[in-house]
């Protein structure tokens, strides 16, 4: 299953009222490992910057003067994503910005037409009701490091977004970010690759010996008598 972890900067917080997209972050999670793929673009709104916003993101519009426009990128924005589910955190926040560039871009498309959608704040709600749902309390609830979080960035939160909705969801092996696992590493250096432990993991059935056997049997009878006869061992 190929999931696409997604979160943006904009210039501010209504897309009703012409803000824009500056900064783009994707994460690739494959059958839940984070393979090191991302997509990653800064980009030029043609508007200013609430200061409020920058404030939260550190990005100004000086500094993104020379980075593309969206419609620059949406086709390989668009590659990229395609026919994966989509992991985000506020999904309508972000999926209503997406859209609204694809618009402005002239193309006749909405995100979730090529793509399905969870939403983890929704699933976060659904999981912890009544507590603190944001990216960084869910960070602290799950033992996530957000210490580099001073400002959000879209790359950044990405990351951090998947590390939570896999821990959130059931946690993980290894998380490689980029890393290769060791038979990856194995097969370029020439060398035969260890077995997994998931490959190699037998279950072992150990039978009980006389004396457990015993013992099981003083239970079972000690249950007959106070129960009238009725264990439910016997029988099955």
């Amino acid at each position: 299953m190929r999931q696409i972890v997604l979160d943006t900067e904009t210039t501010g917080l209504e897309v009703g009222q012409g803000h824009r997209i500056i900064e783009i972050g994707c994460v690739e999670i494959v059958n839940r490992r984070v393979t090191g793929q991302q997509f990653h673009r800064y980009l030029n709104p043609d508007r200013a910057i609430d200061e409020g916003a920058q404030a939260v993101h550190g990005l100004g519009n000086e500094q993104l003067s020379t980075a593309p426009r969206f419609a620059e990128i949406a086709a390989e924005f668009r590659a990229f994503v395609e026919g994966a589910e989509l992991v985000i955190h506020n999904a309508p926040f972000d999926l209503g910005f997406v859209n609204a560039e694809f618009e402005r871009a002239g193309a006749n498309l909405r995100i979730e037409e090529v793509c399905r959608v969870l939403d983890t704040l929704t699933l976060a709600r659904r999981l912890h009701p009544g507590q603190r749902n944001g990216l960084d309390a869910l960070c602290r609830r799950y033992s996530v490091d957000n210490s580099r979080r001073e400002y959000h960035g879209a790359l950044l939160d990405a990351h951090l977004l998947a590390e939570v909705y896999l821990a959130m969801t059931g946690g993980q092996a290894k998380l490689t970010l980029g890393a290769q696992s060791e038979e990856e590493s194995a097969r370029e250096d020439g060398e035969a690759a260890a077995p997994s432990v998931r490959a190699t993991r037998r279950f072992v059935v150990r039978p009980a010996d006389a004396a457990e056997l015993e013992a099981h049997e003083q239970i079972l009878a000690a249950i007959d008598k106070s129960s009238g006869g009725a264990t439910v061992w016997r029988k099955a």
